[in-house]
């Protein structure tokens, strides 16, 4: 039974990778999206194919893979009985900030779409470091466990 365990393991670990890099892409992505919309003309066509983009790229992309990140890392800790892990509860946390990002980066998405521009390129290109910041953070927690 113990081999069928820690296979299973190994099958919930590589779709949580797999998915994180979905998901990653997608954050790198969506901020660089949104420069590019906000640089178009408002009311143009490239402008129209910036939301049309961004929808897809939310819907597509964004939205399965943070759910399927959830799912399995939730069983992965579950399956590990890492839940007590000082580690975890920082990853967990900053996995938490990185996901209010993507709703935020979302719903300002939404907001250009109605041609609300309340953020400027520079800002845009600035909070497109924070995916990066993050995930570099839990990397070093999952692979480190400082703690």
């Amino acid at each position: 039974m113990d081999g069928v365990l820690a296979m299973t393991y190994l099958w919930l670990k590589a779709g949580h990778v797999i998915f994180v890099i979905f998901w990653m892409a997608g954050l790198f992505m969506l901020p660089r999206y949104l420069v590019y919309h906000q640089e178009a003309a408002p009311g143009s066509p490239e402008e129209a194919l910036w939301v049309d983009r961004e929808r897809k790229l939310l819907k597509i992309i964004l939205l399965p893979s943070i759910i399927v990140v959830w799912v399995l890392g939730i069983l992965l800790a579950t399956t590990a009985g890492l839940w007590s892990e000082p580690w975890l509860h920082a990853k967990l946390l900053l996995v938490l900030v990185l996901s209010g990002y993507h709703g935020w980066m979302a719903a300002y998405a939404k907001k250009l779409a109605r041609g609300e521009r309340t953020l400027t390129g520079k800002q845009l290109r600035l909070l497109n470091e924070v995916p990066g910041l993050v995930a570099a953070i839990v990397v070093v927690l999952v692979i480190v466990r400082p703690f």
